[in-house]
C-alpha cells in the first residue's frame, strides 16, 4: 500500500502544479502531496534497506537422515563441490530408505552445512531465518515489496553416525568403480583371512563349538570387509584430488 500512496502522491503533486492556479488551497495541497511524497519514499527506503516493520524469525525443522547410496552394506552422504576451492558444498542425501529421487541441498551463499558424528539416531536439523512482517499492519503497508518470509540465512546439520562414509560424488564413483575391479581379490583374500583367523583360534582352543566357530568367522569376514573397505575409501579419495 505504501508504493501506492507514493505513486498517488507523485500524481496528485504534478496535477497541482499544472493545473491549478496560484492560490492558498494550491499551496496547501503541494504541501501535503510533498510531505506524503517524501514520507512514503523514506518508509520505503528504509523497509528495502532496514527492514522497517519486519523482525527476524528462526525456525528448526528435523527430518530423518537415510543414506544416499542405494548399497545396503554402506551408509553414505555425498556431496558435489560448488566451484573449484570447495568452499561450498551441496549434499545429497535421502530422507527414507525407498526414496527412489535423491534430496539435496540449496546451492546459496545464504545456506551453510556441517556434518556432526552422533550415537543417536541419523537427521538432517534445518534452522531457517526469514524476514517476516511483525503483525498485519505492517505487511497491509509493506506487503506489495514482495518480501515477507525472504531468507536470511539456512543452516542445515547432518548427524552421521562413525561408521557412515562422507564422500564426493566424484569420490563415490571411483570407490565403486575399485570395488567392481577388486571384487574377485577380495573375495579370495577375505577367505584366506578368515581360514587364518580360525586356524589360530583353534591352536589356542581346540575344543571350539560349531556354533563358535560360525561365529567366528562371520566376525572375520567382517573384520576384512571394513579394513578392506576402509583402504578402497582412501585410495578413492586420494585419486580424485
Amino acid at each position: 500500500m505504501i508504493l501506492v500512496v507514493l505513486v498517488l502522491c507523485t500524481i496528485a503533486l504534478f496535477l497541482t502544479f499544472v493545473y491549478m492556479r496560484s492560490s492558498a488551497l494550491r499551496l496547501v495541497l503541494t504541501a501535503i502531496f510533498t510531505l506524503g511524497l517524501i514520507a512514503s519514499l523514506v518508509l520505503v527506503v528504509e523497509n528495502d534497506s532496514q527492514h522497517y516493520g519486519m523482525t527476524k524469525v528462526t525456525t528448526t525443522k528435523t527430518t530423518t537422515l537415510k543414506s544416499a547410496s542405494s548399497s545396503s552394506s554402506m551408509d553414505m552422504l555425498l556431496y558435489q563441490s560448488v566451484g573449484t576451492a570447495d568452499k561450498h558444498r551441496v549434499y545429497i542425501y535421502k530422507q527414507t530408505s525407498n526414496q527412489k529421487k535423491v534430496s539435496h541441498t540449496a546451492a546459496d551463499i545464504k545456506v551453510a552445512n556441517h556434518v556432526k558424528t552422533t550415537t543417536g539416531a541419523t537427521k538432517l536439523v534445518t534452522k531457517s531465518t526469514r524476514w517476516e512482517y511483525k503483525n498485519s499492519t505492517a505487511k497491509f503497508w509493506f506487503g506489495l515489496a514482495d518480501n515477507d518470509h525472504k531468507l536470511i540465512k539456512r543452516t542445515n546439520t547432518f548427524y552421521v553416525k562413525k561408521n557412515w562414509v562422507v564422500l564426493s560424488t566424484t569420490q563415490a564413483k571411483a570407490l565403486s568403480k575399485l570395488a567392481k575391479q577388486q571384487a574377485s581379490t577380495l573375495k579370495a583374500r577375505a577367505k584366506v583371512y578368515v581360514q587364518n583367523k580360525v586356524q589360530a583360534a583353534m591352536v589356542k582352543n581346540p575344543s571350539m563349538s560349531k556354533t563358535q566357530l560360525a561365529k567366528l568367522e562371520k566376525q572375520a569376514a567382517a573384520e576384512y570387509q571394513a579394513s578392506a573397505m576402509k583402504s578402497m575409501i582412501a585410495e578413492a579419495k586420494s585419486s580424485t584430488k
